[in-house]
């Protein structure tokens, strides 16, 4: 096989260059894997991304970079495909750092669920660690909040281009923060395909240490994935969608009552927050803070969903 990793990036400079420089170590056996390339999409980066690549060429020989408008990453993955070379696509975030076994670890998993399964409608998972050190992102150890029960997460996933193409890939309408990888599981999942846990390829994401001037735009990415999700419930208008975009009387009752109704908000909690981060637990605070932005995501589906039922009476 040979693979193609998809890495859709705006502005994410400083770690997209370790995301890359540990893409060139990578270790595998070539009787499994002809090679490999790293399709970078550029999705209007304003910072000196593009610059940067562009000079470092010689050191990141594997790396073909594409450029698009800022159109978000649904387009910015699907002009990755289009543009790739391999029968085997992985899709990355610009914030992960990958272990140098990474694509070997997805290869054998591909490999062997195949031999075992009896058949190609496969595709693998591998884990996602969070992490706040830069320095040294692979240190960090695999936590209970880095379990994740998605079906297809474009965080560390490969799987046949063929496949791929037969769902249709990525729903450009998927602008904003939010579901588009899982809308295509769902297609993905209506071919029969079979989700194979990859735990050997791990993936190191990471983000800054969680202060309080980051909150204005956690609490607008809550809202966008709010509308992004009542795109995903009408593309498909299942019980289950409905359970993951938290568009039920139960994510209702449960988060307004956790947030007091939204008395618990980022004012009212600033202190204890702070409070936290002094003490050296940034990733606390911010799990402490999913009480109230998960309020805002949830007040988010309801005003996009009453909003598009206003439309169609009109």
């Amino acid at each position: 096989m040979f693979f193609s990793v998809v890495i859709p990036t705006y502005n994410r400079q400083p770690i997209l260059e370790k995301c890359l420089r540990v893409l060139e170590q990578q270790h595998y056996q070539s009787a499994q894997i002809e090679g490999y390339e790293v399709v970078v999409v550029d999705d209007g980066s304003t910072d000196n991304t593009v610059e940067w690549l562009q000079t470092h060429t010689q050191e990141l020989p594997h790396v073909r970079l594409f450029l698009q408008d800022h159109q978000g990453p649904a387009a910015a993955r699907n002009l990755g495909v289009q543009k790739a070379l391999g029968d085997t696509i992985i899709f990355i975030d610009s914030d992960l750092v990958v272990t140098p076994n990474f694509l070997q670890a997805h290869a054998d998993a591909l490999v062997n669920g195949q031999r075992s399964l009896g058949h190609d409608r496969i595709f693998t998972y591998g884990w996602v660690i969070n992490t706040c050190n830069f320095a040294d992102p692979t240190s960090e150890p695999f936590k209970v909040t880095d379990y994740s029960r998605a079906y297809f997460a474009t965080g560390n996933v490969a799987i046949a281009r063929k496949w791929l193409e037969q769902a249709g890939l990525f729903d450009t309408r998927f602008q904003l923060y939010g579901w588009e990888d899982l809308e295509l599981g769902v297609r993905l999942k209506q071919l029969d395909l079979t989700l194979i846990k990859c735990p050997d390829a791990v993936g190191y994401h990471w983000h800054p240490p969680f202060t309080l001037d980051q909150l204005p735009r956690l609490i607008d990415k809550e809202i966008q994935r709010g509308r992004m999700g009542v795109l995903f419930y009408q593309k498909h208008p299942t019980w289950e969608v409905r359970m993951m975009i938290q568009m039920t009387w139960l994510h209702r009752i449960l988060w307004g009552v956790l947030s007091l109704g939204g008395w618990l908000n980022e004012r009212t909690m600033a202190p204890l927050l702070q409070w936290l981060i002094d003490r050296g637990k940034p990733q606390l605070a911010l799990e402490v803070a999913r009480i109230f932005l998960n309020w805002y995501n949830v007040q988010g589906v309801y005003d996009a969903y009453a909003e598009l039922r206003s439309l169609k009476q009109v």
